[in-house]
This record gives structure tokens, sequence and C-alpha cells, in this order.
């Protein structure tokens, strides 16, 4: 293809057109494929001839997905999952074996910590957990056993944003990976793997599909890599349906123009929070005053549409700011066109610990708000009247 513009490519990458001359991508909805004679089966199926062989690891719609999401991304391939979860066991299980360290920032999701603590260390995986942005303590915790570090930048839901670069290189003078959590950013503000990431992971339920209609996850890294996490795919089966490629598909045309007006709606909100009195702080990276401002600038090419804010009281007033809310929806779901609130200490994160949620930030006061694309106005007045009413 052309060197076509992301905009472009966001829309145009990887399409294949079919005898029927469709103009819109084709779903195909077959769990298997027909072949001309049993040789073709037979070099379908030992791979010695190209060709779709099961929709567990083979279809021309998921395809098309992953060759336009690894377009995106500046990677040379990737894989679809049936979820972000999906893709996050894909890396554990097809990369790690016993003895492997896994070196794993704390303020990440709160499934990503059960997952790592609950089933992959009692395969003998050994999980240490560091500060995001305490790079002496990523050094320390890299040794020659580690098989790779993973984070999330910009994290959910402090927005803490993490030196890509500088834990690559880390990583790397140890033989580890790096993989880089970027579903806050997407493709359309961040590529970290032009900035020494080795793996990207996206959950395309967010804002990739951009409207709570599916789920989705992908893995974005070289093609020796990707096929790694194939096989494992072709024997464990966590993969995308074709109708959800299809739909994330048509949220990739749309991912650009979407995240330009999340991200200006959300740094309006941002800025009304922040100079309000019942606020105590606001976690968002567009702030200029944000402890990440200037590497969140050098990383991305806006701040996207999550933020957080924190308000004394702690659940009772967390609750109450929440359940004031007219206009916001009120689910653990975030990257939608609808504006969404929830309480992170007893949702997204409320399988971790009391000392787990204290070390990674998560106080019962916090308040997470992914902002959508209704008119910033009416989102910035129901925020305020939630507010208002706190005695």
């Amino acid at each position: 293809m052309a060197d076509y513009k992301d905009a472009t490519n966001a829309i145009r990458a990887g399409i294949r057109q079919t005898q029927e001359q469709e103009n819109s991508e084709a779903i195909f909805m077959t769990s298997s494929f027909a072949y001309a004679s049993a040789e073709e089966a037979a070099g379908k199926f030992s791979g010695d001839e190209d060709g779709n062989v099961y929709s567990r690891f083979t279809n021309p719609t998921v395809e098309l997905f992953e060759k336009r999401l690894a377009t995106l991304e500046k990677g040379e391939a990737a894989i679809a999952t049936s979820s972000g979860m999906a893709a996050l066991m894909t890396l554990a299980y097809s990369l790690l074996q016993a003895g492997d360290r896994v070196v794993c920032s704390r303020n990440i999701f709160g499934s990503t910590v059960k997952f790592f603590n609950a089933y992959t260390a009692k395969f003998g995986v050994e999980v240490l957990y560091v500060d995001a942005t305490d790079y002496a303590a990523w050094e320390e915790a890299i040794n020659e056993d580690t098989r790779f570090c993973y984070f999330e930048t910009p994290s959910n839901p402090l927005y803490e944003v993490v030196d890509v670069a500088r834990v690559a290189a880390l990583a790397h003078a140890k033989g580890a990976l790096l993989c880089v959590d970027t579903v806050l950013a997407t493709p359309a503000l961040q590529n970290p793997l032009t900035q020494g990431a080795d793996i990207v992971m996206q959950s395309a339920t967010k804002f990739i599909d951009g409207q709570g209609r599916c789920l989705g996850g992908a893995l974005i890294a070289s093609q020796e890599i990707v096929n790694v996490f194939t096989a494992f795919m072709r024997s464990a089966g966590p993969c995308m349906s074709p109708f959800n490629a299809w739909v994330l598909l048509n949220g990739l045309e749309t991912l650009s123009l979407r995240m330009t007006a999340h991200s200006a709606n959300a740094m309006k909100l941002a800025t009304f929070l922040d100079a309000h009195p019942k606020v105590v702080k606001v976690n968002y990276g567009g702030l200029p005053g944000h402890k990440y401002h200037e590497l969140a600038k050098q990383q991305q090419k806006d701040f996207g549409g999550l933020l957080s804010f924190e308000v004394e009281g702690g659940r009772k007033a967390a609750w109450s700011v929440i359940n004031a809310a007219k206009l916001m929806s009120i689910t653990g779901n975030l990257g939608d066109t609808k504006t969404l609130v929830t309480h992170p200490a007893t949702t997204t994160h409320g399988r971790l610990t009391d000392d787990e949620k204290a070390k990674a930030g998560i106080t019962e006061g916090l308040i997470r708000v992914s902002v959508g694309l209704e008119d910033i106005d009416d989102i910035i007045a129901d925020v305020k009247a939630a507010l208002d009413q706190l005695i």
C-alpha cells in the first residue's frame, strides 16, 4: 500500500475486495473453509500453501483488522483476540515458562494484577511490581531471568506516564522484552513500538470500538513474535470473532477523529474540575500542572479521553457524586461516545486487596470519568451539579 497517513490507513489499509466487488468490508462468518481437493486441504493445514484453515486462527475479516491495526501501530504484524484479557493471557502463556520473571508496574488494571498473581505465578513465574515511574526500581528488578516488562501508559485511572524508551533500554540491557498497554492513548495518539517497546497490547473493547458494542483485544509486534502468539492461538483458541472484527474495523475508521474530540472534551472538563473547590486532585496529563504533563507531550499526540479526580469524604462522598449524575452512565467500561463514570476502588480495582489498592494509589474518594462526545457544556453541567450537592 502507498505511504498514506494514519487517517487514510485507518480506512483503507489491508482492504481485499472479493469477487462481489463490495465497497464495505465483508464479514466472513464461517468456522471453516472448504477446499477443492484433499491435496489442497493438506497443503493449507501444513502451512505449505497460503490460505485459510480454521477461523480459530485464520479468518479474512479478522486478518483485515489485524493488518489495519498493525499499520496504525507501526508494527510488522498483529494478532486479534476475544478480549483485552485474552490478549494478556496470550502474551503470558506464549512467552513465559517456569523460572521466568515478569516485572510489572503497580498502577495497572485490577484484572491484570489478578491474572498475574492468581494464574501466572502458580506456574512458577515470578511477578515483581514496581512503581511505574521509579526507574531505579525497574533497573533493580530486571534481571537475566526477566522475560518481559509490562506497564500501562497513560495508566488507568491515575494517568501515570512512563518513559517508554527509558524502560525499554533497561529491559533490553538484560535481554528482556517490553510490552506496553496503551489502551488509553490508542494508536491514534501514541506508538510505543517506535519508542522502544517490543509489543503493544490493546483492549479494542475501549476506544478502538468507541461505542461500547463488543469485546476485543490485540497484540502488535514483529512478525517473529506474532508467530509465537499465533501458535498459541491455534492450540488454545482465545480468538476474535469475525463479527467483532468487522465492528472494530468500523471503529478504526473514525478513531483519529474521535480521539481528537475526546481529548478536547476531557481537557475542558479537567480544567473545570481543577478549579472546583470540592475537588482535591485531578489526574489528567493535559493539565500544565500535572506531574507527567511534559513527558505526555513528548510521547503522545494528545492527552486522550480518560481522567480521574478525588473528593474529600472517601467512598460516601464519591458514591454521592456518582449517584447524583444524570447524564453520565455508571459503568466500569471506558472509551465510549457516552460519558461514563465509575468508582475504581469498588469496580475496576475492586478485587485488589486494601494493601494493593493503597500501593496503586486507588483511594476511596477517587472517581474515574471516561469523557464522551456529548456537548461539553452538558457534561460539565452534569458534573457540577453532582459535586455541588456535596455537603
